[in-house]
């Protein structure tokens, strides 16, 4: 099982975050069957192989991310996408 985290810095403020990772759950479960649900100001979010989580705060997102055994396989490929969405998402 792989685990990734990556956390970046923002200016939007916490409302505007976390419309961001709304949008962005909204995403993977249309593309991935991913269900969600906020928990405060946490995402949980879960599919089969995967699950984790997107925290947002004031200045900062950070994305923890487990996967099973299979995708474990693709987790550098996958931490780049997270880490190239965030990069685009979290701009003013």
């Amino acid at each position: 099982m792989a685990k990734i985290t990556v956390e970046r810095e923002h200016a939007l403020g916490r409302e505007a975050a976390r419309a961001k990772a709304e949008q962005l759950a909204e995403r993977l479960a249309r593309e991935f069957d991913v269900t969600y649900q906020w928990q405060g100001d946490t995402l949980l979010f879960k599919r089969s192989g995967a699950d984790g989580s997107i925290a947002v705060s004031d200045d900062r997102v950070r994305v923890e991310l487990k996967l099973g055994l299979l995708l474990s396989a693709m987790s550098g490929s996958i931490k780049r996408e997270i880490e190239q969405v965030l990069d685009k998402s979290l701009v003013a």
